[in-house]
């Protein structure tokens, strides 16, 4: 099925890869918050230059696979594929290799990336001329890996709504814990540093005393996060003081308590923003002022380009330039629609309040479960 994004407006036609083009300076990009070692975003355009003037002709117009820990390196081989004009399909690093090779041959990919290498693993070859650029891969509604193709419009109309919700500017820094390669990672950490250059704080590991000191050197200003990584901050005896540099502090991926919401404001004088989407939608809504979090009476607003529709039982359709169209038969006017397991409702305030789910899987700890 051919992609139809619907583009509206200038910047709308811009790639991702000509979103970094424009964004490349001698700011930094890319900072090990262990470490503090900076690559400013001339260093990282070079890098990904040469990744793609040695791969690039091989891989133009073909799906590649790669799986990489957050860092220079996943950002190397990402904007190396794109600007090869490749699809690229990244995968949480822990996956095994066994596990690599067989989501390689469920997206139809050409290659493979890993151990610093290219690895072909189709004979034959089949270009993709549809549009699409990146596959995001997710659990769905089912509980079954799927695969989930994106047009470069549509990623940057998702990393673009957050930006604008969030009040994330291009003088940010993000604290990258979450992967790079999920959903959230992508709308909330890369896209972002394509658009607008903002940087990136690489935190090393979730543990409160190692994510407080990374933070207290690195001094990011925004840190989206997950409701556990929030309650072992908010549990722990660090010092209140090394979160100061912090602004924003956003919560996704699962449902945040107003316990966690509660005991982190008490603590570290800092709201917690919850924020709602899914993959197939990227954002949906944004907790602006971080109240709703407080009494967990809603996940927000709904983003501004975000149209939701209301069924049945709290069923609810989505509608933005952000959700997908390849392989999706829901569209009107070129956007895509889609319709969450989720059940909602609208408050008096005009937030998304969310009921429960349909079916019978559930998400605990990122992971769907029957």
């Amino acid at each position: 099925m051919q992609c139809r994004p619907g583009e509206r407006g200038t910047l709308k036609s811009e790639t991702l890869a000509q979103a970094w083009n424009r964004t490349v300076a001698a700011s930094p990009a890319v900072i090990d918050a262990a470490t503090l070692r900076a690559c400013s975003r001339a260093e990282l355009a070079r890098l990904a230059n040469e990744w793609s003037e040695t791969h690039g002709p091989a891989v133009a117009v073909q799906t590649v696979i790669f799986s990489e820990s957050n860092g220079v390196e996943w950002l190397r081989i990402f904007i190396g594929l794109l600007q090869a004009g490749a699809v690229a399909v990244p995968l949480d690093p822990s996956e095994p290799m066994a596990a690599r090779r067989a989501m390689a041959a469920r997206v139809g990919a050409s290659f493979l990336w890993a151990d610093n290498r290219l690895e072909s693993l189709a004979t034959s070859r089949r270009p993709v001329r549809d549009g699409r650029r990146i596959v995001k891969l997710t659990s769905g509604s089912t509980g079954v890996p799927r695969a989930l193709a994106f047009t470069d419009a549509q990623m940057l109309a998702d990393g673009r709504q957050v930006c604008a919700a969030m009040g994330i500017k291009g003088n940010d820094r993000n604290f990258a814990l979450i992967p790079f390669g999920h959903s959230y990672g992508l709308g909330n950490l890369v896209v972002p540093l394509l658009a607008q250059g903002t940087a990136l704080v690489c935190g090393s590991l979730a543990l409160p005393q190692v994510m407080s000191a990374e933070i207290a050197r690195g001094k990011p200003t925004v840190f989206p996060a997950v409701p556990a990584l929030l309650r072992a901050l908010a549990e722990s005896e660090i010092d209140p003081g090394q979160l100061e540099s912090l602004r924003t502090v956003i919560s996704a991926g699962a449902p945040l308590a107003r316990e966690i919401a509660q005991a982190f404001s008490a603590k570290f004088g800092k709201k917690i923003h919850s924020f709602y989407g899914s993959s197939e939608t990227g954002g949906i809504s944004y907790d602006r002022t971080g109240t709703a979090a407080l009494t967990g009476r809603s996940v927000g607003r709904p983003l501004r380009q975000v149209k939701i529709e209301f069924g049945r039982g709290g069923r609810f359709s989505v509608t933005s330039p952000a959700v997908f169209t390849c392989g999706n038969r829901r569209r009107t006017q070129g956007e895509g629609v889609y319709r969450p397991a989720d059940r909602a409702e609208l408050n008096s305030k005009g937030e998304l309040v969310l009921l429960g789910r349909t079916g019978r899987f559930v998400k605990i700890a990122g992971r769907r479960l029957n």
